[in-house]
């Protein structure tokens, strides 16, 4: 079981406010004491609070229900009930929080320490004491306290990086984020080894810096839940800077391009609007042509290119280091550009109807192998790609 969970979804229930006090003061010394009730104690809130040493929502995936306090009743003497507690939820910066019966949008936590009320709690009811009037010496009623609210909601955490990286699965990806930063992902000669959002810090010129975040790979058709779908790419709606990577050995480079771009665009035309950069990576792996003929990737007209798709085209290798350093200079100049600076997307509902991650296995009988014979599954099984993992021999 992975330790990032970047979706939740939680029972929240605010407290109620405390009932007021009817009370009439007797004393041997007042004959005539009147009303005295105090007022009841304020119900807890519910409140989000933004924590920037926190980078998943695993602390929220078993804690289910997150209930306040109610408030205290009052008291004779015009004493005041005991206000609730409130409980505070921390999340990380960048989580989203939905309406979990509607999916309708209710909030977002964008920087440390920032605090947003979700539910509040119900305020406590009046003493009989604030009732007396002249025609009305001794009430002999006080106010309820307001009830609680309560609603179950919908977290989702949306990575905040400066450049998020944009590609098929084994386009070096992983390569590249493990070569300019200290991030350690896990790299594999197979599609998907990125099951996880990854982020790395990258090293410039005079100790600046700025945030990679790399997400599994996007296949087409991810935008309609193929692959691993809608369950990543919402990683990449807080990114200032997109950075696509087709590998240099591609057919088509542009055809490549055009299919990540369409995949973005039907997950949210607004990503369009953000800064790209193209990176045609492995360009230490020769390009085979229709005879089978190497081809260096040299002899592809990068200058044609950028004409072509309108940004800047830096082709790159993270082996041998090859156009790197170009590739940090040309984010570094899009990430400082004015238009970059403000990141605003609207935050359009979900699909409550569609569940994103299956629940992890309760029992220890879930976690065990299940095998899967062939004649059990209608479909054609590639025995070839199974080869050389130890038992085709």
């Amino acid at each position: 079981m992975t330790n990032f969970i970047d979706y939740v979804k939680i029972y929240c229930r605010s407290g109620k406010g405390g009932a007021g006090c009817m009370h009439l003061h007797r004393a041997k010394y007042l004959p005539k004491g009147g009303p005295d009730g105090g007022d009841g104690g304020k119900g807890g809130s519910v409140i989000l609070q933004g924590n920037r040493n926190l980078w998943t929502l695993l602390h929220l995936k078993y804690q289910k229900h997150i209930i306040a306090t109610d408030g205290g009743k009052g008291g004779q003497s015009r004493s005041f009930g005991k206000d609730g507690e409130d409980r505070i939820i921390e999340v990380p910066c960048g989580t989203v929080v939905y309406d979990g019966d509607t999916g309708e949008y209710i909030c977002e936590v964008k920087e440390h320490g920032e605090r947003i009320v979700l539910l509040k709690g119900g305020r406590g009811g009046l003493g009989n004491w604030h009732f007396r009037t002249s025609t009305n010496q001794a009430p002999r009623y006080a106010q309820p306290g307001e009830p609680a609210q309560e609603r179950t909601v919908i977290m989702q955490l949306k990575v905040l990086a400066d450049v998020g990286l944009v590609g098929f699965p084994n386009a070096g990806k992983s390569t590249l984020l493990s070569v300019v930063s200290a991030a350690k992902p896990e790299i594999a000669d197979y599609p998907f080894t990125t099951l996880t959002p990854q982020l790395g810090i990258v090293s410039y010129r005079d100790g600046r810096s700025f945030c990679m975040a790399d997400i599994p790979g996007i296949i087409e058709g991810a935008a309609e839940g193929r692959g691993l779908g809608l369950r990543f790419l919402r990683h990449i709606e807080r990114n200032a800077v997109l950075l696509f990577m087709v590998p240099a050995a591609s057919p088509d480079i542009v055809a490549e391009y055009n299919i990540l771009l369409s995949e973005l665009e039907k997950y949210n035309p607004q990503l369009l609007t953000k800064a790209r950069v193209l990176a045609i990576s492995k360009i230490d792996v020769p390009r085979l042509d229709e005879e089978g003929n190497g081809q260096n990737v040299c002899e592809l007209n990068i200058e044609a290119l950028k004409k072509q798709l309108g940004i800047e085209v830096i082709a790159i290798s993270s082996l041998t280091g090859e156009g790197i350093s170009e590739l940090k200079d040309a984010l570094w100049v899009e990430l400082n550009k004015e238009q970059n600076q403000v990141i605003e997307i609207s935050h359009a509902p979900i699909d409550v109807t569609v569940i994103e991650r299956e629940e992890e296995p309760d029992t220890e009988e879930d976690d065990e192998e299940h095998t899967i014979y062939l004649n059990e599954v209608d479909e054609d099984w590639d025995l070839d790609k199974y080869k050389g993992i130890g038992w085709d021999e």
